[in-house]
């Protein structure tokens, strides 16, 4: 490969990965191109993008955008690297899906990175075992709400006992009135 098409490879691997809030490593060996697609397609959805690259380049990327090395173990063989750009876990939960789906078997997570620290391949799939952004929001919201419904409940409670009380002495004095 010539070297001005390698730098221009380096290029646009750095601008992407100092995009991306994670980089996620699977082997891809076997894998049909249908396969390859439709991994694609999915990681797209959960707001990644998959890139095939040779390992040297994307180790010399990585450096150049300011991100750990990858163990050396985790850059042999033919590598495709899952970047995140939005979520990480929706990115993690595609691939664990993947790597747990009986029907293919070529597809192999590695590892990655999230930030600046580095993932073992147990430390991804706990990350796709997380709850979404979306799912970690409402649940803060519903934690802080919660005090809040229910001292409503309680003072709405002490109105509605208030109002009952009143209807009683209503319904005692209409009684002794006929």
């Amino acid at each position: 490969m010539p070297a001005k098409i390698k730098y221009e490879l380096v290029d646009g691997l750095r601008e992407k990965l100092s995009k991306s809030k994670a980089v996620f490593v699977g082997e891809y060996r076997g894998m049909t191109v249908a396969q390859s697609t439709a991994l694609r397609s999915k990681v797209r959805q959960a707001g990644g993008e998959l890139k095939v690259a040779k390992n040297a380049l994307f180790a010399i990327a990585m450096k150049e955008a300011g991100l750990n090395a990858l163990p050396e173990d985790m850059m042999k063989g033919p590598n495709i690297f899952a970047l995140c750009y939005d979520d990480p876990v929706s990115v993690a939960k595609v691939l664990k899906e993947y790597v747990n789906d009986k029907s293919q078997k070529a597809f192999i997570l590695k590892g990655g990175l999230l930030e600046t620290q580095q993932l073992n391949l147990n430390q991804v799939m706990a990350l796709a075992d997380l709850p979404s952004k979306e799912v970690m929001r409402g649940q803060v919201v519903r934690t802080i709400a919660a005090p809040l419904s229910g001292l409503v409940n309680v003072l709405a409670g002490t109105m509605r006992n208030f109002v009952t009380v009143l209807a009683n002495i209503r319904d005692k004095k209409e009684e002794g009135a006929a």
